[in-house]
């Protein structure tokens, strides 16, 4: 057992680990870092929103933080409204109360039993792991502790290519959505909103600023041009457990079975999604069993299918955004960015159409880039992550999914695991692909949590 902890990060995987770390009573008390980096402990980005319009896209019954108690996020819920089903899509800002409100009750919790526990809100600089403990390095303060956890969340997005100096310093091209809509007020002066990419958050961009914006107009540009697909209006479950599917994929895992194992399936169902969502226990054995190269065939060529099917809007926002467009205020264009600059006082767009077909121009007098989340290391200006790559501490997945790491969440460097530095989440996509919702997180953190307080 590891009896002093550091948790670097300040969202929701890093408070699933520390309340994880809490419930379970140890033998020893612990002392527990968590340096949340500033902000409001616990919300993170994902749930720092404010807006009663941006919803979660996971079913209420289906999001407690801990696995050992599948009502938690239900039941708090309810506690302010009983006409709340565990079917329902909550807000996000909800959600963020709830993620609060176990965290300080964790801390009560482990300041009864005991327990050493600081919430430090500072970023941490530097981290140095070793074969016998780790040390933590922020201020003037250098601390040793026995194991350490990287809670990142997404890393800070970078601009695409093609983007001028120019058009970044006029501030007319967002790079970071959820801090520029934190500060959006009301306007009813008319504007043209170009949106790069269409997946969730794009759709929550669209929700907030229409709103607020009642005069703008939107053009959303992406690959393939398509939202994310909706939820069914109520709950579904799969027929069977498709086993045979599974063996089937396990049997050829190459990409092009897989689609055509899929799509076979799905013919054979009542309804696709409850195909998409069988796979998802099976993910990280699936993912582990394709080679690189079959891994980066499928983010070239299948995953903007998979993310638009797997991460899928409630109906009501399906209805929102299918609104704005009769309404004539949203356009969606197929096509790639391949140039910003500033053109007097609006920003030109250049954008390359498919199949050869040319370029598109266009003016707008505002840019939101909203590509997905980040997780290249190798080319993050996250200062801590930048650290660990330049010092040789982590390596880089070779396909920007984050570190390489064992499925357990072991940090490696040079071809050898780390026995006492772990990462949880966003970074462990190259490890298990689906690693970015609370399914998948909460699980982690109980699984990192047996780790941590084993024998």
């Amino acid at each position: 057992m590891y009896r002093r902890v550091a948790i670097i990060g300040g969202g929701a995987a890093a408070a699933a680990l520390l309340s994880e770390l809490l419930e379970r009573q140890p033998a020893q008390p612990l002392h527990l870092d968590w340096y949340t980096g500033g902000g409001t402990p616990a919300r993170g980005v994902a749930y720092g929103t404010r807006s009663d319009r941006h919803l979660l896209n996971v079913r209420a019954a289906s999001m407690s933080m801990f696995a050992a108690r599948p009502r938690g996020f239900l039941d708090f819920a309810q506690r302010g409204d009983h006409t709340i089903a565990g079917t329902d899509f909550l807000p996000r800002r909800l959600y963020g109360d709830y993620l609060e409100a176990e965290v300080a009750r964790a801390l009560e919790r482990a300041s009864d039993a005991g327990h050493d526990v600081r919430v430090l809100p500072f970023a941490v600089e530097a981290v140095v792991p070793e074969r016998d403990g780790v040390t933590v390095v922020h201020g003037e303060e250098n601390t040793r502790v026995d194991a350490a956890v990287l809670a990142l969340g997404s890393l800070p997005p970078q601009p695409l290519g093609g983007v001028s100096e120019a058009a970044l310093a006029s501030g007319r091209y967002v790079t970071e959505p959820w801090g520029f809509l934190a500060s959006v007020k009301p306007d009813a002066r008319p504007r043209k909103v170009v949106i790069i990419g269409l997946g969730l958050t794009a759709v929550d961009v669209l929700l907030e600023l229409s709103e607020q914006w009642p005069n703008a107009q939107f053009v959303a540009v992406s690959r393939h041009g398509l939202l994310p697909e909706p939820h069914l209006e109520t709950a579904s479950a799969p027929a069977d457990d498709s086993g045979e599917l599974i063996e089937a994929m396990r049997d050829a895992p190459d990409i092009r079975s897989w689609i055509r194992l899929l799509r076979e399936a799905a013919a054979q169902s009542s309804d696709w999604r409850t195909v998409v969502d069988s796979l998802r226990p099976h993910t990280p054995g699936l993912w582990a069993l394709l080679p690189d190269v079959e891994r980066s065939r499928f983010l070239r060529h299948a995953r903007w299918a998979w993310e638009r099917v797997r991460h899928r809007m409630p109906p009501q926002v399906m209805t929102a955004m299918q609104a704005l467009e009769q309404a004539g205020r949203l356009q969606r264009r197929r096509g790639r960015l391949q140039a910003v600059e500033v053109s007097n006082d609006k920003l030109h767009l250049d954008i390359r159409l498919p199949h050869g077909e040319g370029i598109d121009a266009m003016d707008a007098d505002l840019v939101i880039q909203t590509v997905g989340l980040n997780t290249d290391v190798r080319r993050t200006q996250h200062p801590l992550v930048r650290q660990l790559v330049t010092n040789g501490h982590v390596t880089p997945d070779p396909l920007g999914l984050g570190c390489i790491a064992t499925v357990e969440g072991r940090l490696q460097h040079n071809d050898q695991t780390w026995p006492h530095f772990y990462a949880i989440g966003t970074l462990l996509r190259g490890a298990l692909w689906e690693s970015t919702a609370m399914p998948e997180i909460r699980q982690q953190a109980r699984n990192l949590a047996d780790r941590i307080l084993a024998p």
